[in-house]
């Protein structure tokens, strides 16, 4: 049953009248960090003019009431107490953007540098936490997760994280955003993960790697643009796509559906001489792919395009800890033509996507870390180009396991900032196990097909995909 659509009503003045704030404030490591400042290299740098990266954690209230101001508060001071304690180890979030005398960027956080956290506390008394679900993101979604529309250059003068704590009727909606210039998803859940056991009452699990030089070292300034608005005005990919009306949906696959979609395409290679076993990403990936161009009513000649935001923490030589913290990720690609890749069993469009991924190794990843340096270019949102499906995060971070005492979260998703036609964010599953969340950004008209599509949904007896 789809959850009931809220409507976000505007008081004479333009401020919603859903969501009131209460109070903010900024939240500061309660100690000094022994570190002074972090450069920002070859894999933090093109992100500068994407936008702050935005998390939304939703949790409902245990024991069947809607909880009472009180426990909100305490729940609040709980939150900013293990904030304060987890920004002591993950310092640079703390920090501010600054250039150096070279006009080289880096994240200060010395001293009188250290901005902190902002955090805002609000309340929407009248929204339920089963209204917030709902893969079609009501407009107002930018309401409860921060620096909606604010581009990461924008850190020059505006903390590198916000974090607003949201009172529901029956529950807490904790809405997060993270500059993108500074850390990656890997990043972004390692620091979730360490804030809710400091709240739990545990000690960090994974201290953070923060020497980002060890990774690439290499000094690199930009021309940067004067704001936001100039460098969007700019956008080369603007003539070539037209502004369509954009919904989300969020797609649950259970375990036998994924299950089902990798044995299917494996089934097709069995025995082939010298063939390797794909994935579940290279397997859903390509469902999803073909999926959507179905959806796109795409001409045979048309070519589409699929993008990946690789981790390189391994593939570096020598490999980086998974405990690095900052960006260490590339976007590779792979194209082909609709009718090729719709027309052919799915082993072919998964074969694509296995070889991209298998050649993107060590020597590789300099190539193209060289290049950049050599004529730095800085990135747009939407240059994956149109046909495009794009993949961010993956269903490896275990964002269910973000419990800061008060259970796990009722539904993990992403904000409005980064997304365009085509982008996807992969989520680990409620349910555990091997499910997947696939949350699914598409024209209107598009993902209304692929909400009609069997193929896509993989509804056998036996198999159950939940659609939001």
């Amino acid at each position: 049953m789809a959850a009931p659509v809220l409507e976000n009503t505007t008081s004479e003045n333009g401020s919603s009248s859903v969501v009131k704030v209460t109070n903010k404030g900024m939240v500061l490591p309660f100690k000094a960090p022994e570190k002074k400042d972090c450069p920002l290299i070859t894999f933090d740098l093109p992100y500068i003019t994407f936008y702050y990266n935005q998390k939304l954690l939703l949790y409902k209230n245990g024991g069947g009431d809607g909880g009472g101001e009180q426990l909100f508060q305490e729940r609040v001071e709980k939150l900013k107490e293990g904030l304060s304690m987890v920004l002591v180890d993950f310092y640079p979030l703390a920090g501010k953007l600054a250039l150096d005398e070279e006009g080289i960027l880096r994240v200060e956080c010395d001293g009188e540098s250290l901005v902190g956290v902002e955090v805002v506390e609000a309340e929407a008394e009248g929204v339920q936490v089963s209204q917030l679900t709902d893969g079609d993101a009501p407009e107002f979604l930018q309401e409860i997760v921060p620096y909606s529309g604010v581009m990461n250059l924008e850190g020059l003068h505006s903390p590198l994280m916000a974090v607003q704590i949201t009172k529901l009727k029956d529950g807490v909606a904790i809405g997060c955003a993270f500059n993108h210039a500074i850390l990656d998803g890997a990043s972004t859940w390692h620091f979730m993960g360490a804030w809710a056991e400091l709240c739990r009452g545990e000690s960090i699990s994974v201290i953070p790697f923060h020497d980002r030089t060890k990774a690439r070292n290499t000094r690199v300034k930009l021309d940067l643009p004067e704001s936001a608005a100039a460098h969007e005005k700019i956008d080369p990919n603007l003539a070539v796509q037209p502004a369509k009306i954009l919904r989300d949906k969020i797609f649950s696959f259970s375990e036998k559906a994924v299950e089902k979609i990798k044995s299917d395409v494996n089934a097709s290679i069995d025995g082939e001489e010298g063939s390797k076993p794909f994935s579940t990403f290279q397997s859903l990936g390509v469902h999803v792919w073909r999926a959507v161009c179905r959806a796109r009513k795409l001409k045979p000649q048309d070519y589409t395009v699929f993008a990946i935001f690789t981790d390189c923490r391994r593939r570096l030589d020598p490999p980086m800890p998974e405990s690095y913290f900052g960006n260490l990720i590339q976007a590779i690609f792979t194209v082909t033509a609709s009718g090729l890749l719709l027309q052919s069993p799915s082993k072919y469009g998964s074969g694509l996507l296995q070889k991209v991924i298998n050649s993107h190794n060590a020597e590789a990843i300099d190539t193209r870390s060289k290049e950049w340096e050599a004529a730095p270019k800085l990135f747009h949102y939407t240059d994956a180009g149109i046909n495009c499906v794009a993949v961010g995060s993956s269903p490896r971070f275990r964002v269910y396991d973000v419990d800061f005492g008060f259970g796990k979260p009722e539904r993990v998703r992403s904000g409005n900032n980064n997304k365009f036609d085509g982008m996807m964010y992969l989520y680990q599953g409620r349910d555990g196990g091997r499910s997947v969340d696939v949350e699914l950004t598409l024209d209107v008209d598009a993902l209304e097909e692929i909400g009609k599509d069997d193929e896509f949904l993989v509804t056998t007896t036996d198999c159950l995909t939940t659609v939001y």
